[in-house]
């Protein structure tokens, strides 16, 4: 075999890899989209009204947010002893259980078990970008970190549709679909795709490292970044709050169902899509991105009031066309910290940064669903159903006065 061979065949086994964790992260994010309009009109099956059904739709979300912050940091450590491939096969293969589990639920409680395993096995995308740093060079480790980026937005953009359309048969449908996906890839992964961390590169497995709680601590004992930790909080927390409520606002005002729902989660994606993978850099040129922090979060204010206030479901869409700056604020927020930061600093931080937005997940759909559920009784136009979006754009505001606040100083 000559020298060229090796390297050809290392090649093959990154892009086979490389393409591995692109699948498995784009199936993680369908699956997510898929639930987004289908899981909370099918709660709906087993509860006697729409306070019922707001109550256990939020609790099936966030016990799923709850377990991926606690899980993420726990599989990379796992991975970190014992490889990368065996911990994302079994996490493929779990989030294909926890899939089929829906499915087939009885009740609720069985549902809600299913959606604890899922947070679990939905928690391997550290491990991909794990996997990703083993295979690639130092050179081209940012542009295959953009193959998890543009998974996200693909997965989100196919899910919601897809959800939708088969959701519009048999709201058990899109579940049976998600299960053949996942299965599909780990079927892929096991016998296409080798190890990417070799036994003599494997560590100790470590508790302190499994922590989820060790980047947050990191960073409430750096104050350089100050307030702007607040408004990023802030930000989230109404953002979570407002996605994770949307399907039950829209059934409880407008009527709308798994379809509805799926187109304009569709529209979502690919406006994300386009905002943050073409037009963020030349935004932050033009604007900066203090000022472009700012004007989103201030735009976030008016545009989650209209959406509480809409009278008729078709006014939802140009309301989203025309909140296009909001997909610009988490990522100049983000920006405008890691400036603040010296280079020795960016990793904790920024991780620091994630986990508030996994807390988030948590906390903001909790606050916000039980604002929608006391208000679920009433009449589709009373102005009230829309509370939900009111206390969004209320945060909003704190997070707008706060960051002109921080912002305006030299």
């Amino acid at each position: 075999m000559t020298h060229a061979e090796p390297a050809m065949s290392r090649a093959a086994h990154s892009s086979s890899g490389k393409w591995f964790v692109f699948v498995a992260v784009f199936i993680d994010m369908v699956g997510i989209g898929i639930a987004f309009p289908v899981l909370p009109i099918l709660v709906g099956e087993y509860t006697a009204n729409n306070a019922e059904q707001t109550h256990w739709a939020i609790a099936l979300s966030v016990v799923y947010s709850l377990m991926q912050f606690l899980c993420a940091p726990l599989l990379g450590a796992i991975s970190d002893r014992f490889g990368r491939r065996p911990v994302l096969l079994t996490a493929i293969v779990g989030l294909g259980f926890h899939y089929i589990l829906i499915a087939l639920a009885p009740s609720l409680w069985i549902m809600l078990l299913a959606r604890i395993l899922g947070g679990i096995t939905g928690a391997s995308f550290s491990v991909a970008n794990a996997y990703l740093a083993d295979i690639s060079s130092p050179e081209e480790r940012a542009k295959s970190f953009g193959l998890v980026g543009a998974a996200f937005g693909l997965g989100f953009i196919c899910g919601p549709p897809l959800g939708g359309v088969l959701g519009a048969i048999d709201l058990h449908l899109p579940f049976y679909a998600a299960t053949a996906l996942s299965l599909l890839n780990a079927l892929y992964g096991f016998f296409f795709v080798p190890e990417s961390l070799p036994v003599e590169r494997r560590g100790e497995f470590s508790l302190a490292k499994a922590n989820p709680f060790r980047a947050l601590t990191a960073l409430v004992q750096n104050h350089a970044i100050g307030s702007l930790v607040i408004v990023f909080a802030l930000f989230a927390l109404g953002h979570m709050a407002m996605i994770q409520n949307w399907a039950l606002f829209t059934h409880f005002r407008f009527g709308w169902g798994t379809f509805e729902n799926g187109v304009l989660l569709f529209f979502v994606g690919v406006l994300s899509t386009v905002v943050q993978g073409g037009l963020l850099g030349r935004l932050v040129k033009r604007f900066g991105e203090e000022r472009l922090a700012l004007t989103a979060i201030g735009s976030n204010v008016l545009v989650q009031t209209a959406y509480g206030l809409a009278p008729v479901g078709w006014m939802m869409f140009p309301i989203l066309f025309s909140s296009f700056l909001i997909f610009t604020a988490g990522p100049s927020i983000q920006g405008v910290v890691s400036k603040s930061m010296g280079p020795a600093e960016q990793g904790v931080t920024l991780g620091a940064m994630q986990s508030i937005n996994s807390l988030a997940a948590v906390v903001g759909p909790l606050i916000a669903g039980q604002i929608l559920a006391s208000v679920s009784g009433l009449p589709p136009t009373d102005v009230r159903v829309g509370a939900h979006f009111f206390f969004c754009a209320a945060l909003n505001l704190a997070a707008f006065l706060l960051a002109w606040r921080r912002l305006s100083r030299p």
